[in-house]
């Protein structure tokens, strides 16, 4: 995502760039309410230790823009917001033709401003660099301008950033619209996906529109690489290939979505159509994807417990992008110190690791690797700058089918002490959380519905779906209470709680 880049001023500055003499701006202060707000400067703790003074400074493209809009100083701000090219009238631009600059793929066009340079990037600051570039070169190439893409919608289409060459550090937000009626066309516009140099490079003025594959994106090659040799086991190779094909279809997705949006802006009142000018094409698309979540599932599992090293990848990769496919819950990371870990530890049994242990571990160098058998959990436990956690994955649900749940304790993760004198980590769905007191703005309605479920049974296999509104009140007031670390909550006060 583009973001505004623009220098800050001082006073000196700001007079220097309105060609005001020493002290005027005082003046000008005084008589124009809307010239931007001056902020004091930041001063860093040495600078505030020797009593220096925090001068005004101003944003230098909140000053550059206003001055475009005013009749004295005009002719010293923004190039494209000077309101005076609403009302004028402009002989039709001419695309000069495809630039590929450090900043990323552009197109030149000639105008009667001079040329405006379009960069087809998000990239940060490109604007502000690519006009700096310019302007250490003669004539700055006859560039007066140049636009890089924010990101989002402006009011008349894709947003702008703006940097002129003769003020190259001041950027300032640019209309579409305007830049379409300063080259007389339709302005050419690529889906995110697709603004590379290769297919942008083969636009001009009347051609057809570009059909461009998706370039394969790391995570994908990855998947279907590492399906490779799992030729025996079908249902790997399966989640392999399925993930994979899912990535490219959400990607795909994306640029119709990009399309789309873009497209009915350029066709509502205040939009200015623009011209798209690559899709992908619609051949074989979507690409196939498997119905048999269990399938998936066993395929996943498989590739959690082998030890091979082509399984750590992918198991990185699916954490990251859909962790339902693991048997297990969120990622938690508790002390070993505390007496309800120390009690847990006792249960859990050393082990080689496996890729799942590998990911979990991630590149910490003093680590041991442990499984909790009574719910095929595997842990690690890292030793860092003294400090000594466990990392697991929380269980979708509790094995014990004969006892039931005696208390919880409140100490980094909730914890169920049962009625055979077992302790272990509260069952948790990927993506949620077990929380309690004050949260600024969360509340502990995950934790408090995983309670109710596991008093009713403790092997439920959790589920969390509408917690905001199923779990029970009683308990919600009781876990947003500020608990201290360790604090146990009886059974009887659990059932109080819900009763309420």
């Amino acid at each position: 995502m583009g973001v505004l880049h623009s220098a800050d001023l001082r006073k000196h500055e700001v007079e220097e760039l309105l060609h005001l003499n020493q002290g005027e701006l005082d003046d000008l202060l005084q008589e124009a309410e809307d010239f931007p707000q001056g902020r004091p400067e930041h001063l860093d703790a040495f600078q505030r230790a020797r009593g220096e003074t925090a001068h005004l400074q101003w944003d230098g493209g909140a000053v550059y823009a206003w001055a475009a809009t005013s009749r004295r100083f005009c002719d010293h701000g923004a190039v494209l917001r000077n309101p005076a090219l609403r009302s004028r009238t402009f002989a039709p631009g001419k695309w000069i033709g495809f630039q590929p600059t450090s900043q990323g793929p552009a197109t030149d066009w000639e105008t009667d401003l001079g040329v405006i340079r379009i960069l087809h990037t998000t990239r940060r600051a490109a604007a502000t660099v690519m006009a700096e570039e310019l302007s250490e070169v003669a004539d700055a190439q006859g560039v007066v301008t140049v636009c890089a893409l924010f990101g989002d919608i402006g009011s008349t289409g894709p947003a702008l950033i703006a940097a002129d060459t003769a003020q190259p550090q001041l950027a300032y937000e640019a209309q579409w619209g305007t830049v379409t009626k300063l080259v007389g066309q339709r302005l050419p516009w690529w889906p995110n996906l697709l603004r590379r140099a290769d297919v942008i490079s083969q636009w001009s003025p009347g051609a057809p529109v570009t059909i461009a594959e998706l370039l394969p994106e790391e995570e994908e090659t990855t998947l279907l690489e590492a399906a490779g040799p799992w030729h025996g086991l079908p249902e790997v190779r399966t989640a392999l290939t399925d993930l994979a094909n899912s990535l490219r279809n959400e990607r795909i997705d994306s640029v119709n979505r990009d399309i789309r949006v873009f497209s009915e802006h350029g066709a509502s009142p205040d939009g200015v159509p623009l011209l798209v000018a690559a899709h992908h094409p619609t051949d074989g698309y979507p690409l196939p994807r498997t119905d048999d979540r269990d399938l998936l599932t066993r395929g996943w599992q498989t590739l959690a417990s082998s030890q091979l090293f082509e399984a750590y990848e992918p198991l990185s990769i699916v954490m990251r992008q859909d962790p339902t496919l693991l048997p297990f819950g969120a990622r938690t990371e508790v002390s070993d110190h505390t007496p309800a870990a120390r009690q847990w530890a006792t249960q859990l049994r050393p082990c080689a690791p496996s890729a799942l242990h590998a990911v979990l571990a991630d590149d910490a160098q003093d680590v041991t690797f442990h499984m909790d058998f009574s719910t095929g959990t595997p842990v690690v436990r890292i030793r860092s700058a003294g400090r000594r956690v466990w990392i697991f994955l929380a269980p979708l649900q509790l094995p014990w089918k004969q006892a039931q749940l005696r208390s919880v304790i409140l100490n980094d993760t909730v914890w169920v002490s049962t009625t055979d004198r077992r302790i272990h980590p509260a069952p948790c769905t990927p993506g949620d959380h077990l929380w309690w007191g004050y949260g600024a703005g969360d509340h502990p309605t995950e934790a408090a519905l995983v309670i109710a479920q596991l008093m009713d049974d403790l092997s439920a296999e959790v589920t969390l779906a509408d917690h905001w509104s199923q779990a029970p009140k009683g308990l919600i007031k009781l876990l947003s209470r500020s608990h201290q670390p360790g604090t146990e909550l009886s059974r009887t006060a659990l059932e109080l709680a819900r009763a309420q």
